[in-house]
């Protein structure tokens, strides 16, 4: 029977191995792709098919720019590794050169091939690209699990490091506090209510806590009013304008 180059790719991107031996693997079992898997994993050429299934629990995040990405892996031994380091850059460079989608496809036209370099299953996260600013600069944690990147209108891009390194420590849900979804706000706001009832406080007394409650809230959830981790007696707004700067937008990143 014919069988077609789409099959023949599909079985190598599932398996790792040449498209001569994708073929002839195809072929034997008269088309049928699972027959063609068991085929070449008895003759020990597939190397990938194997291990797809398995659970992956680590991984690492890459940085290009205004762009990053993260892939998951088995162990966080293979989240340090050089190839793996060397994969994560080449998507976050393809996401900022191409887009997202892109790199989601250059990862899936290589998976079967990092898995049978690396010895594990890998999971592509995901690929983000931050818009807006003049002055963009990116940080990555030691463990190479959380990133973060900060765009600006003016400053440096040392301001928007240290502006990214704030996001990964504290983790802003918003920019501003009047992002704060409605949604969100609601939910918490049962939570109080039922707190300060269970505390016996009176319901006129309780609205008058609920004001100042929701505006910590939103301050607490936005980058701009958070303390600034390398100078809690300044908010990150105002570190920010001390150096010239105007924080856009920003992306925090983790697996």
């Amino acid at each position: 029977m014919t069988i077609s180059a789409k099959s023949v790719m599909e079985l190598r991107q599932k398996t790792g191995v040449s498209m001569m031996a994708c073929k002839k693997a195809l072929t034997e079992a008269n088309g049928d792709m699972d027959a063609a898997i068991d085929i070449l994993r008895k003759s020990g050429e597939a190397k990938a098919a194997k291990k797809s299934d398995r659970e992956t629990t680590e991984g690492a995040i890459g940085i290009s720019g205004r762009s990053a990405v993260s892939v998951e892996c088995e162990t966080d031994f293979v989240a340090r590794n050089e190839n793996f380091s060397d994969l994560l850059k080449m998507l976050a460079e393809t996401t900022e050169e191409k887009g997202a989608t892109t790199a989601q496809e250059v990862f899936e036209s290589e998976k079967a091939e990092q898995i049978a370099r690396l010895g594990e299953n890998l999971v592509f996260g995901k690929a983000v690209t931050l818009e807006g600013g003049d002055t963009v600069g990116s940080y990555i944690h030691s463990n190479k699990k959380l990133g973060a990147i900060v765009a600006l209108n003016g400053g440096s891009e040392e301001v928007a490091r240290d502006i990214a390194m704030h996001i990964v420590a504290s983790n802003p849900e918003v920019l501003s506090p009047d992002e704060v979804s409605n949604d969100l706000l609601e939910k918490e706001k049962e939570i109080w209510v039922e707190q300060l009832k269970n505390q016996g406080k009176p319901e006129q007394i309780i609205e008058k806590i609920l004001f100042g409650k929701e505006r910590k809230f939103r301050e607490e959830s936005a980058l701009l009013k958070q303390a600034f981790v390398k100078n809690p007696d300044q908010k990150v707004e105002e570190f920010a304008k001390d150096q010239g700067a105007e924080v856009i937008a920003f992306v925090r990143i983790s697996v």
